[in-house]
């Protein structure tokens, strides 16, 4: 094809080329369609081209020949298109767009979602939709031989299926494939992706537009097997050097690949400042379409000619016709089956409308306090059904004086809009509302027969204002019937934007004014038949069916909704059985009169003087006026009879075209340029006709009226000839103001439109008509849209219906309703965002939704320019309705925002919406030299960043082991077992919270020297030999502990594998063990069997264990000698621990290291003989293993053993552990805290009342090696305070790899602080603080004290200088209890150094330091510690192994899952990591699984708000899919694996666009 098109731009003669084409085609390389293409755009060079480009308007007639085209018939013909946004020009215009999206667009990944989320799929019957509405070739439809046009899908699946199919379409299921040649189809894979490199690579230097679209791989997605585990592509992706097997990492390539399309042109550069990122603030560009015109001049209407007999008021119309034709026909209803119901006279209208009016003012309340008295306001609250009723009591109303708020029936308590009713009838004062006897009998009533109050309403008296309920009024009684004046006559009310509802007062004189100015533009004369199917409430339908036609004496055919509904060509029926001369319809009641005419012979519409198109102000109301006549024409239609009007609530009538005299000129219509309206100006289309809208005149200014454009946003300034602005109009005829509304009366009712020189045009105020427009040649007025509607993105008006229109121009159109589509825009990162919501029809499958909703994104960029940022598909008949069965706009974009639409399909799209977000951050080169920063102990100006404990060595320790000074635990023990034999150390509770077993020196010491005698006989163990123990947290683990010292062996903790979950847990044994060089396990007798079993054969080669020793049963004898240790710095015990990264590290602890750490938490907690400490901690690494195996023995202390595991059969265990045993000081884990506050949350009473009491806790010190938790622990502090807990008790504390525990907050010294500091700066390594409350603040709470012995320095992980104090950097840390080293198979000797024995590059380069591998700072705080020094506090930010670089920036995981967990209550948890580039997130969902897909908006609205980031996939989950370790950290590295592997049977993936 690129051939091709290079071919048709040579010199060629076009016989020659036209003999290639011919070749192309039969050879095959191109369609039918594309040669037809070819040859007609080759050929069509020699045809003169027609002029007409030049003017603005063309002003001709619509009206086809009464042939109507082939296309036109061949379109219609399905039935289902909206005629109200219909046109011909607009869909070819949409495919074109398409066709051209389709040569430069990539595939785009398909959500996943699960089978139980999917309504009705049809995987099997699926096959890709065939290309052939396309314009030859570009999308690869057609299978060749040509390198170029070959389906890049095709080449792909070819190469993960391993087979050689040659057809596009690869096998609908994907399990299919085979598992065997992975490797081979990898390399091909790699070939392929090489090739397509390659092919664009040529693309682009032969043919700049010829992007290649992969056709969205639907196919490749493959069926979940019945166990729902996801049959894996065996082919591997590599991305970024690592093989991914699996579907996700397809669909992420596919992604990422999109988005390496290159995108519109950059925006200006962004500026940063030196702390803020600044988000992007849009210039005009230059070269964008400015008004050029002259000033425009306001339009005057002819005069309102006031004819001698028209009446003084609509009163006195009323009681004229009533008396003197009291048998004229006024209005007559219809049922629902089209039969006549009833036929109300002017005489009936007139006595009725009497007795209405005495029973309001003296038949309500008393006489001396009647209820309604006049001036007052009253409801109206009559059903679409029956205009009589209301008729009566609108007139009934007006001889009263009172002053008429018609509204909808409330059909249930919780209405959509119901509530903002309310608040207008409140803000009205209304206390009586009146209703017909069928409405009161079906409104919702409570058991004792009463009507509810409403929501949101005010207490009102219902008043069924029917004949045969009220008073005759007495005989002398007459209403005071007066000329028109300024009191008001009816309030109308009008739905905003925003959802609230405001009240628009109509005056008397302005109620008569308006009907006199439609008598005099419609030229009504009295008894013309009228068929109105409008809504007779408000608008259109009730100033010409209920107030003009009174005035006139008319007859009214009232079309009821139901009816339409039934039949939709009742209207025409009537037009034709009554010879009706005018007839009030909507677009929408055109369009279904064409889907159903083809049944009707007997249609003449010849009577028809005028057809009054209510909605002429929807531009695309066009496309249904010329169907309309298209079809009618045949039926004596005349096309002249088309009027279209303008209105709005507050400008009453803005125009109506007029019913042509003959010999009149033809209406104008305008083909206006999209681009030119999206920045406010009229051009005409541009060359490439795609994005024109074509608009229709809606006649001229109303007599009696002045009108202008302003501007629509500042100054009320009039606009340019070629400037878009609001229309404004100057007359009597009105609305006066916002009843109650004084503000935004002023704004909208009393607008002084101002020149450039900027006074006013007039004395007299203009009225704003929320209408977008300008006045064309020959004085028409074009209305482009509704402010209402407007939408401005970027600096550039859209309009919401034209988005419907293009929408709904995308074919083919089966999958979602018409009509049912909702557009509007939401705030997102400081600017509006499109979202566009569709009801979906029930017997569409997913993949032909996606398809419909990835062209509509095409089609809306194509012709637009804009993109949409959401696109959501709900169920059929879910959005909430208007009371008149439209969409309730403002009522959606709530549910949307509040993630309570429960769409079933969502496509989001931020990548190309998003275009202001903050540059990308280039790092600055940090290569700062050593002399110009560093003097003494200040860098840059600042204090070095460094601080320590106390120092071990001055610190008076009376206890005799110090004294004895050993450096050996196990020394420590046989001394504790001589001096104080039978003292307590250990007491373990079990779920019930009694002492299941308790040890005391004597005991731990005999059961030792066994154990060390089972290791010497039945291992045959060497000094030095690794031993594995594999123990539930208990006494059996310190027990075997310190017999493997006893023996000489290093002992090494290992968590035993979980019974009901083997498959995951067991292989994380048997690593431990094999890393460690274990030479023999020991276990209790329950496990041992566990490894032997069935299921753990499954899991892990069980052969390959080394010995595995039971210790249920010990021999009887001691040990000939207990070893004795010769050198301190030998290996005391190996502590393995799994990162949250998902890495497994082993440090060695030395004997000299053990004793100091032991002897660190001993003086930092104040431990003795006679302390009691709780410990609910998992006790196989870290600072937990330490608290619950080696601290009692060394201090003295009896430790009180909580498994962890325990709680979750009792919640309450530990607390009531402390309460009753009245510890003092106890540790626990994240989790154990979340279980707490979680369990126990709503128990606080209960608990008390049983007489639960922390008032003894001094410390409770959680156990972590993260950034503090802060809200959890203060929700703990705050729970708890009932129960007696401090909030100083609760502290934390910290710890790595290479130092067990740097922090402790311990029991003397300075409570704990909280410091804010800015999320923004802290993204580029800053730290600055702020006050708490201010946006984009970040609680930090330090991390507790630094233990006795440790120093620490901030440096910097890049350069390893020191940092100054409160700058962002790596803690190093300095003690006698830093881990000695990796232990590792491997040996990696670089990463060894650089951990444990760094030195600084410049300042004090002789200390060795171990690398934490976190982030942090630290802070001189105004408290003196216990030495009377000011306190340092060390605050942690967050791993730096775990920490994403994303646009240059470093953000923590954390932060960015806090956000998104408090985006909705359904998400319970939250973990996030990066794949490629792209940040992925998964959340858990707790709820229905129809809210999975609410979730996907509001988790990429969160993270662009707060965190400037675009979310490139979004998986949502089932609780509990998000592993979390022992500790209460999640484990990231792992969801990730689990993700890419397609393990975690996702409820819903979105992949963002």
């Amino acid at each position: 094809h690129w051939f091709l098109d290079v071919f048709l731009v040579s010199d060629n003669p076009p016989e020659k080329t036209l003999k290639v084409i011919f070749l192309c085609l039969s050879a095959g390389d191109i369609t039918q369609k594309g040669y037809e293409k070819k040859r007609s755009k080759l050929i069509g060079a020699y045809f003169p081209q027609t002029p007409g480009k030049t003017c603005l308007f063309i002003l001709s007639s619509p009206v086809t020949p009464v042939t109507p085209s082939s296309r036109y018939h061949r379109r219609r013909s399905s039935g289902s298109r909206d005629e109200r946004y219909r046109s011909d020009v607009h869909t070819e215009a949409v495919q074109a767009a398409l066709a051209k999206h389709k040569e430069r667009k990539m595939a785009v990944p398909m959500p996943s979602k699960r089978r139980s989320l999917v309504v009705q799929t049809s995987m099997d019957a699926y096959t890709p939709p065939d290309d052939e509405e396309e314009e030859g070739g570009g999308g690869g439809g057609t299978s060749s031989s040509q390198e170029g046009s070959i389906s890049m899908e095709h080449w792909i699946s070819r190469a993960i299926h391993g087979t050689s199919s040659t057809t596009t379409t690869a096998s609908s299921s994907s399990s299919s494939t085979r598992s065997g040649g992975s490797g081979a189809a990898g390399g091909r894979l790699a070939d392929v992706l090489a090739q397509q490199v390659h092919i664009s690579t040529q693309h682009h230097l032969r043919h700049h537009h010829h992007h290649h679209r992969h056709k969205t791989g639907k196919n490749r997605r493959s069926q979940r097997d019945q166990n729902i585990s996801c049959s894996t592509l065996t082919g591997c992706l590599f991305s970024a050097g690592v093989p991914v097997s699996s579907r996700v990492s397809a669909k992420i390539q596919q992604l990422v690949n999109t988005l390496k399309r290159p995108k519109r042109p950059p925006l200006r550069e962004f500026f940063v400042d030196d702390f803020e990122e600044l988000l992007d603030v849009q210039q005009p560009d230059p070269n964008l379409p400015k008004a050029e015109g002259a000033q425009m001049v306001a339009l005057r209407g002819e005069q309102l000619g006031v004819v001698t007999n028209w009446p003084p008021s609509l009163e006195a119309a009323l009681q004229r016709w009533g008396t003197i034709s009291p048998k004229a026909p006024c209005l007559s209803t219809m049922d629902t089956n089209g039969k006549p119901l009833y036929v109300l006279t002017y005489g009936k209208l007139w006595s009725r409308s009497v007795k209405v009016a005495f029973n309001l003012l003296y038949k309500l309340g008393t006489k001396q306090e009647p209820l309604v008295r006049p001036g007052d306001r009253v409801a109206l609250v009559f059903p679409n059904n029956d205009p009589a009723a209301f008729m009566t009591a609108f007139y009934g109303c007006l001889l009263a004086e009172v002053v008429p708020v018609p509204i909808e029936v409330p059909l249930s308590r919780k209405d959509a809009g119901s509530q903002q009713i309310g608040f207008l009838l409140g803000s009205c004062g209304v206390t009586v509302a009146l209703t017909s006897d069928v409405c009161h009998k079906g409104l919702p009533k409570s058991p004792t027969g009463e009507i509810p109050q409403f929501r949101g309403w005010p207490k009102v008296l219902w008043f069924v204002a029917e004949s045969k309920h009220l008073s005759k009024p007495p005989r002398d009684w007459f209403p005071h019937i007066k000329d028109a004046n300024q009191d008001t006559a009816y309030i109308e009310y009008k739905t905003c934007k925003d959802g609230s509802v405001l009240g628009v007062a109509v005056t008397r004189v302005s109620m008569l004014t308006h009907c006199q100015a439609l008598t005099q533009t419609c030229s009504y004369s009295e008894a013309e038949t009228v068929v109105n199917v409008l809504d007779f409430k408000k608008d259109v339908g009730l100033w010409h069916a209920v107030q003009t036609s009174v005035m006139n004496m008319m007859h009214v055919i009232s079309i009821p909704y139901a009816l339409m509904k039934v039949n939709p060509l009742s209207w025409i029926q009537k037009v034709c059985q009554y010879k009706a001369k005018v007839a009030c319809v909507k677009s929408r009641d055109m369009h279904w009169a064409l889907v159903a005419h083809r049944d009707q012979r007997d249609i003449n519409l010849s009577s028809l003087r005028m057809l009054l198109l209510a909605d002429g102000s929807n531009p695309w109301s066009i496309s249904s006026c010329d169907a309309f006549l298209n079809v009618f024409q045949t039926k004596g239609l005349k096309p002249e009879v088309i009027c279209p009007c303008a209105s709005s609530p507050e400008a009453l009538t803005v125009a109506i075209r007029r019913p042509l005299e003959d010999g009149s000129s033809p209406p104008g219509r305008g083909v206006l340029s999209m681009q030119g309206l999206s920045h406010g100006v009229i051009r005409i289309d541009s060359e490439e006709k795609l994005s024109v809208l074509t608009l229709q005149d809606v006649g001229s200014v109303m007599p009696g009226a002045t009108m202008c454009a302003v501007k629509p946003e500042g100054v009320p300034q009039l606009c340019k000839t070629d400037e878009i602005g609001e229309l404004c109009v100057c007359t009597v005829a009105t609305g006066t103001s916002y009843y109650g509304l004084a503000g935004m009366t002023k704004n909208t009712f009393e607008v002084f439109p101002v020149s450039t020189s900027g006074s006013p045009i007039t004395e007299f105020p203009f009225t704003r008509t929320g209408l977008l427009g300008f006045i064309g040649p020959a004085g028409l007025i074009f209305v482009a849209g509704k402010m209402d509607g407007l939408m401005v993105v970027g600096g550039r008006r859209h309009n919401a219906d034209d988005i419907v229109a293009t929408a709904l121009a995308v074919e083919p159109m089966k999958f979602v309703y018409r009509g049912r589509i909702a557009v509007f825009s939401i705030t997102v990162l400081h600017d509006e965002r499109i979202v566009v919501v569709a009801e979906q029809r029930p017997d569409s499958t997913e993949e032909d939704s996606f398809q419909w909703m990835s062209r509509v994104l095409q089609a809306i960029d194509g012709i637009h320019q804009v993109g949409v940022y959401c696109l959501a598909l709900v169920p059929s008949n879910t959005l909430p309705k208007t009371p008149l069965g439209g969409i309730h706009l403002s009522e959606t974009k709530q549910l949307f925002l509040e993630g309570a639409l429960h769409p079933c399909n969502v496509l989001m799209c931020p990548h190309t919406c998003v275009t202001n977000l903050p540059k990308p951050r280039q790092k600055q080169p940090g290569n700062i030299g050593p002399a110009s920063v560093m003097v003494g102990n200040l860098v840059s100006g600042k204090r070095i960043a460094q601080a320590s404990g106390r120092d071990l060595g001055q610190i008076e320790d009376n206890d005799q082991a110090r004294k004895v000074c050993f450096l050996f635990l196990s020394e420590v023990l046989q001394w504790r077992a001589q001096t104080t034999p039978e003292h307590v150390l250990f007491t373990l509770l079990n779920s019930r919270g009694t002492v299941s077993s308790s040890l005391t020196c004597m005991q731990l010491h005999k059961r030792a020297e066994k154990i060390a005698a089972l290791l010497a006989e039945r291992g045959h163990l060497q000094d030095g030999d690794h031993v594995a123990l594999v123990y539930p947290p208990g006494i059996d683990l310190i027990v075997a502990f310190y017999g493997c010292l006893y023996a000489g062996c290093v002992p090494i903790t290992v968590r035993p594998p979980h019974p009901q979950n083997i498959s995951t847990t067991l292989p994380t044994v048997k690593m431990i063990v094999e890393v460690s060089r274990s030479v023999c396990v020991m276990t209790t007798q329950l496990i041992c069997k566990l490894l032997r079993s069935k299921e753990a054969s499954a899991a892990v080669d069980v052969r390959t264990w080394p010995p595995v020793l039971d210790t249920d049963d010990l021999p009887k004898k001691k040990p000939p000698l207990l070893h004795k240790p010769s050198n301190p710095d030998t290996l005391a015990y190996l502590d393995f621990s799994v990162s949250t990264t998902g890495m497994l590290a082993g440090v060695q602890m030395s004997h000299t290291a053990t004793s100091a750490f032991c002897r660190s938490i001993k003086l930092q907690g104040e431990l003795y003989p006679s302390r009691e400490v709780a410990i609910c901690l998992d006790p196989y690494c870290g600072l937990g293993f330490v608290l619950w195996c080696l601290c009692s023995v060394y201090s003295g202390h009896r430790s009180i053993l909580i498994p962890p595991s325990e709680l979750e059969l009792n919640p309450s265990l530990w607390l009531w552990s402390i309460s009753q045993q009245k510890v003092r000081d106890t540790f626990c884990s994240y989790s154990v805290m979340e279980l707490c506050t979680k369990g126990l949350g709503l128990q606080t009473d209960a608990l008390k009342s049983r007489g639960l009491d922390l008032s003894r806790v001094r410390t409770c010190v959680v156990v972590a090696e993260e950034r503090p938790r802060i809200a959890l622990t203060q929700s703990f502090s705050k729970l708890f305070k009932d129960l007696g807990l401090h909030p100083r008790a609760v502290s934390t504390s910290f710890g790595c790899r290479v130092n067990l525990a740097v922090c402790l907050q311990g029991t003397s010294g300075p409570d704990p602080t909280t410091v804010f500091v800015d999320m923004r700066a802290l993204r580029h390594d800053r730290v600055r603080l702020v006050e708490r409350g201010s946006p984009h603040s970040l609680p930090l709470m330090e991390s507790g004290k630094i233990l006795p012995g440790v120093r620490i320095i901030i440096a910097n992980p890049e350069t390893k200088g020191p940092m100054g104090e409160s700058h962002l950097g790596e803690i190093w840390v300095h003690s006698g209890h830093n881990s000695s080293g990796y232990f590792t198979v491997y040996g990696d000797e670089t990463l060894q150094s650089d951990h444990f024995s760094s030195r600084l590059s410049f300042g004090d380069t002789q200390t060795i330091w171990a690398r934490t591998g976190y982030l942090g700072f630290l802070r001189r705080t105004e408290l003196t510690d216990a030495s009377g020094e000011r306190h340092d506090a060390l605050y942690v930010v967050g791993a730096l192994e775990e920490a994403m670089e994303l646009r240059g920036m470093r953000y923590h995981p954390i932060d960015i899952e806090t956000s998104v967990i408090r985006t909705h209550k359904s998400i319970t948890e939250c973990a996030v990591f990066t794949w490629t580039n792209l940040l992925v997130v998964v959340v858990e969902l707790d709820g229905s699984e129809q809210e999975a897909l609410d979730l996907v908006p509001l988790v990429t609205n969160v993270v662009l708000e707060e965190h400037y980031l675009i979310v490139g996939v979004v998986v949502v989950v089932d609780i509990g899919v998000i592993p979390i370790n022992s500790r209460g950290e999640k484990q990231r590295m792992h969801l990730r694996d689990g993700f890419l592997a397609d393990q975690l049977d996702p409820i819903y993936v979105a992949y963002n666009m």
